[in-house]
């Protein structure tokens, strides 16, 4: 169907189909835009940097299914060297947004600060390059994608003050807070021009 997602359920194993755009909260129903089923390309042409949300808190069944997405993700030798913080609160929110001081950021209801496991990630041998940057920027980008699939907007932030969201969050020693993702409904329903090189610019045949 055009306006649902399935997942599976981790204690049935059964497939059940929801909503994530709706849900009924202490505050009443939750309306989330709807959107239809995009195949990959439609959908990274929908998703780009959303920079002003509404109030609407995350339903849960979204929040998950795109924390299922972003566990799938591939990672060099399949060591999945990431962790997920999921700040929705008060206090965490009031924490992530030192971090990055501006209003825009300000006005999302969830922030997930994506770490790097310094001590998971795998070392290429040939030149001991590091891979831990590139897993968890894949693991990010199925965060924004799916927030997309569910009508979400999202938007990367790297040029935070690491140091200062390790030290709040008190993080372990080996985990390295590398991207900051805001979720939350958009505040317009505008979605800019996207501005790309053209494909002959970009990709040459050897």
């Amino acid at each position: 169907m055009a306006s649902y997602w399935t997942r599976k359920d981790d204690e049935s194993e059964e497939l059940r189909t929801v909503k994530p755009w709706e849900e009924e909260t202490s505050h009443g129903k939750i309306i989330f835009p709807k959107r239809k089923a995009m195949n990959l390309l439609e959908l990274a042409q929908t998703r780009y940097s959303v920079r002003g949300y509404k109030q609407d808190a995350v339903p849960e069944e979204a929040l998950q299914y795109i924390l299922d997405c972003t566990r799938l993700a591939p990672s060099a030798v399949n060591k999945q060297p990431w962790h997920f913080y999921i700040c929705r609160t008060e206090d965490a929110l009031s924490k992530v947004r030192q971090c990055y001081n501006r209003e825009w950021f300000a006005t999302a209801p969830l922030v997930i600060v994506c770490c790097i496991n310094h001590n998971e990630e795998w070392v290429r041998p040939s030149d001991g390059h590091t891979h831990g940057i590139v897993d968890i920027s894949i693991a990010a980008e199925h965060i924004c994608l799916a927030a997309t699939e569910c009508g979400l907007g999202s938007c990367w932030v790297c040029n935070f003050d690491t140091a200062l969201c390790h030290q709040l969050f008190n993080l372990p020693d080996n985990q390295e807070p590398a991207v900051l993702i805001p979720l939350g409904i958009p505040s317009t329903e505008d979605i800019p021009e996207k501005t790309r090189k053209p494909m002959g610019d970009i990709v040459t045949e050897l």
